[in-house]
């Protein structure tokens, strides 16, 4: 799951794909020649006969440790129920090395450097595992995916191979097993009051021009208000949810999902995403907000706290949101302060690239294994334990859901948590909430699955929500283009003063404290930081790519 400041749901579109490489020898079978790697020294614990569907138990108790995202909303606790079911189901008892959600991205590379991070480190999105690959730090995981039957079975049930294809290193291997998704699963929009739509006859928009209408309806009737304020603006990326699906509007990543290289379907080429035309339309587009005082300029500074804060006291009508802060934080706390308040979140609106969501989205967070692990006489054990707990149906529930008849009940498919316990608000005045009090439906361990799976926790709003965006078209993943070793510590050097120039300038522009008129000697300014010479790495690794696998 993704959380308020997390590049995720910032990166979950950050891997590059290769539809074609699933054809290449060894590639495409879920099976990397780890059968010809030496592990009978490493057995010990592990089963003998582990199966799609087979319930992990290792042959005796053993502690794999494993570095822990912590969340502010449901920090970990020793009492958890999680833990102690875990252990009795698999014999397994995990060592967690806490660390704040704020900061989880920062440590988790101090750790790496150091030599001292835990065996599994989980809560890394696409793209983060690479600046790891050089060093050896990390496991190439693709040699020992024949030790996982439910991550291949899923790969291939699903169709999903080109994506985790995606993930491949120069060596053709990948170092990041990630989260599976049957479908795709949206996540941000825009949510507006409509009780005030109501009453001024307005319609929920559709398209970004519709949203503009009615803005600059809401703002002709209270002139004093900004009609948006919103959420989600930690730096570097501010309004990261926001930027994420009106760029998507626009065919092009922005936001949490920014990558500086992008695919051009039409030049066959990778582009400087923050130099296109469909990224200074994005950034036009909201300086036109913010320009005619529809969009609080604040939106881009402010704590989710003051954000929320101006909706609840009809300071602002529409905020960025998530189906869970839907109901559970804006929902619920209107519905206490102002009477007959309304507020639905709306499918992403459309815009010039029309119905589509960008590729690469059934691929979510999921996680590395520190390259020490294979040393371990217990490796082979540890790997079928990650199998059997982030890939098997029974694993994915038992993360989801808890115990059933004790934190939850199922009927034909319907889940309920029992009487008492409550999830993202179904029930707010409920005494126990089932991943505070219980660290079920917790981001490091619950995510992907069967869309029976993954739906089964939606509410109406969201049912509604994802039934929409289900029927957008998904775009094709970018063509691949790794990067070896020297080219990616060269193209590190350059992504991040890039990556910040495009998000101070976005910043800058939005707010009109830079002209748009000045947009070519933005674009002249990134060429000096090296955007030439980053993307001909990248294209000229494309075209060995595909040369080299044609």
């Amino acid at each position: 799951m993704k959380n308020q400041g997390q590049l995720s749901r910032r990166q979950i579109l950050s891997a590059a794909g290769f539809i074609g490489l699933a054809t290449l020898t060894g590639c495409g079978s879920g099976d990397d020649g780890g059968d010809n790697k030496d592990l009978s020294k490493k057995q010990d614990g592990a089963m003998k006969q582990y199966r799609v569907g087979d319930q992990f138990k290792a042959g005796k108790a053993l502690t794999f440790s494993l570095l822990h995202n912590n969340m502010p909303n449901y920090p970990l606790k020793q009492s958890w129920l999680f833990w102690k079911e875990l252990t009795r189901r698999t014999g397994i008892t995990l060592k967690a090395t806490t660390v704040p959600a704020s900061d989880y991205d920062k440590k988790r590379s101090l750790l790496i450097g150091a030599g001292d991070a835990p065996l599994l480190i989980p809560k890394t999105y696409p793209g983060q595992e690479t600046p790891f690959v050089s060093s050896g730090s990390v496991l190439a995981v693709s040699d020992y995916v024949h030790l996982m039957p439910n991550f291949q079975d899923k790969v291939k049930k699903w169709g999903l191979q080109p994506e985790v294809d995606s993930l491949r290193q120069s060596d053709g291997k990948y170092y990041l097993l990630p989260g599976l998704h049957e479908k795709v699963k949206s996540g941000y929009s825009l949510a507006l009051r409509t009780d005030v739509l109501d009453r001024l006859g307005l319609a929920l928009p559709t398209t970004w021009d519709e949203v503009y209408a009615v803005f600059r309806a809401l703002k002709d009737e209270y002139p004093d208000r900004y009609p948006f304020s919103d959420r989600w603006s930690a730096p570097p990326n501010s309004a990261g949810a926001l930027l994420g699906y009106l760029g998507q509007a626009y065919g092009v990543r922005a936001g949490w999902s920014y990558l500086n290289a992008s695919w051009d379907q039409a030049g066959s080429r990778y582009v400087f995403t923050g130099a296109t035309e469909a990224y200074r339309q994005v950034v036009t587009y909201l300086h036109k907000l913010v320009d005619e005082k529809l969009m609080d300029p604040e939106s881009f500074t402010q704590t989710d706290d003051d954000a929320v804060k101006k909706l609840l006291a009809e300071k602002s009508f529409a905020i960025s949101a998530n189906p869970q802060e839907l109901v559970q934080n804006y929902r619920y706390n209107l519905q206490r302060q102002v009477k007959g308040s309304a507020i639905e979140m709306v499918p992403a609106p459309l815009g010039p690239a029309g119905p589509v969501v960008l590729g690469g989205a059934r691929l979510e967070n999921g996680l590395m294994i520190s390259s020490e692990a294979v040393k371990s006489d217990n490796f082979v054990a540890l790997v079928q334990f990650v199998d059997w707990l982030w890939y098997s149906d029974e694993g994915q529930r038992f993360s989801k859901w808890g115990v059933r008849d004790v934190t939850y009940t199922e009927s034909g498919g319907r889940y309920r948590t029992k009487d008492g316990i409550t999830l993202m608000g179904s029930d707010p005045d409920a005494p126990k909430d089932l991943q505070r009090d219980f660290g079920f439906f917790n981001g490091v361990f619950s995510y992907g699955g069967s869309w029976a799976l993954v739906s089964s926790s939606f509410g109406p709003d969201e049912q509604r929500f994802q039934d929409a965006m289900a029927r957008r078209e998904q775009l094709p993943v970018d063509p691949a283009h790794p990067l070896q070793s020297v080219e990616q510590e060269q193209a590190t050097l350059w992504d991040t003063p890039l990556k910040d120039h495009v998000f101070q300038n976005t910043l800058q522009f939005v707010l009109g404290k830079r002209s748009l008129d000045e947009w070519d000697d933005y674009v002249s300014e990134l060429k000096a930081k090296n955007m030439d010479r980053y993307l001909d790495l990248h294209n000229k690794a494309y075209e060995r790519f595909k040369k080299e696998h044609a």
